[in-house]
């Protein structure tokens, strides 16, 4: 579907493939393909989009940039000459105050041994649909190795590869000189990183806390700006995401040397096979959802009604979204 008022081709040709985009949007030229882009999303010359992708309100991208499998939360930013896949970024509160990605930044998300059980948190999914949140800055010329998570308030300085993960809030990280070396490394022996196992669950348990805002909070405000359609594009194309993170970490466990995880995690995929299950403190849910209606009838648009939320309001719908990527993240094993 593409709805009103949006801008297309107006740089270059557009390929649009079977994609969900919302009234405003902007796609100046490229390749899109299997993605949603809500109101007033703006992608830049030349992007190239794939499946998975979801850039909510007025993330933007400029020109030369290459996403699959990402998620950009509302305000999020990217600059030019960018490949970011494989990611969810959330922080900021408006357009002025947002997270952002400094050009010629990527994410490595492939490695040696051809897996790609990589997926980065930036921010978090129960803060993030808040906005409300400290933006994230990742400085230009620079890097994120995968899987990583990075914390709200965290800048890396331009040219500085990020190899580990940020849990601290509001600190700095500036790169150094690599370190050379020389040592034997043999093609296809992995080696159990509990590390590696617990960030791509807790991602999971991130995206299925997405989902559950998906199917209980975007759906109250489905409108003729916000049509049903576009909605079941949000759930599909969100859904297409949590089938690769599971197939990814699937081919990542079952080519461990010598591992006893693989029955634990096949149990664990089992468990979420269903996804409309209900997840997490229903209680919470819905003293949230209570508190929420009220805002909603008072300002009935999606982004002005979350940001419009006391912070006690807010922080209830935060502890309902921690609580299911916390069951998700108890069920595969790990504590977060």
């Amino acid at each position: 579907m593409i709805g009103q008022d949006c801008v297309i081709g107006r740089e270059g040709p557009v390929t649009i493939e079977n994609c969900y985009v919302g009234p405003g949007v902007q796609l100046t030229s490229g390749y899109f393909k299997n993605a949603v882009f809500l109101e007033g999303a703006s992608l830049g010359y030349a992007s190239h989009i794939r499946e998975g992708t979801i850039l909510e309100e007025q993330a933007s991208t400029a020109h030369c940039v290459g996403l699959k499998q990402t998620i950009l939360m509302p305000f999020v930013t990217l600059g030019s000459l960018i490949n970011f896949c494989d990611c969810l970024m959330a922080g900021g509160t408006s357009r002025k105050d947002h997270s952002e990605v400094g050009s010629s930044f990527i994410h490595f998300n492939f490695t040696p041994n051809q897996d790609k059980a990589t997926p980065s948190l930036l921010g978090d999914v129960p803060s993030g649909v808040m906005m409300n949140q400290r933006p994230i800055f990742m400085g230009g010329q620079g890097g994120l190795v995968g899987p990583c998570r990075i914390a709200y308030g965290t800048v890396s300085a331009a040219g500085t590869i990020v190899r580990k993960d940020q849990l601290k809030p509001d600190h700095l990280i500036i790169g150094g000189a690599g370190k050379g070396g020389n040592i034997p490394w043999k093609a296809g022996a992995i080696s159990v990183s509990k590390r590696i196992i617990m960030n791509n669950i807790i991602y999971i348990g991130n995206l299925f806390a997405l989902r559950e805002w998906y199917r209980h909070v975007r759906r109250i405000f489905i409108s003729s700006r916000f049509p049903e359609t576009l909605w079941q594009g949000l759930i599909k194309t969100l859904d297409l995401g949590l089938d690769e993170r599971f197939k990814r970490l699937r081919a990542y466990i079952n080519g461990l040397d010598g591992s006893t995880l693989a029955d634990q995690y096949r149990f664990f995929e089992q468990q979420y096979h269903k996804r409309d299950q209900d997840l997490g403190d229903l209680k919470l849910r819905d003293q949230f959802m209570h508190q929420l209606e009220p805002f909603k009838s008072q300002h009935d648009i999606y982004v002005e009604t979350i940001m419009a939320l006391p912070y006690e309001t807010a922080q209830i719908g935060t502890l309902w979204l921690q609580s299911v990527v916390d069951k998700v993240v108890s069920d595969g094993g790990f504590a977060s």
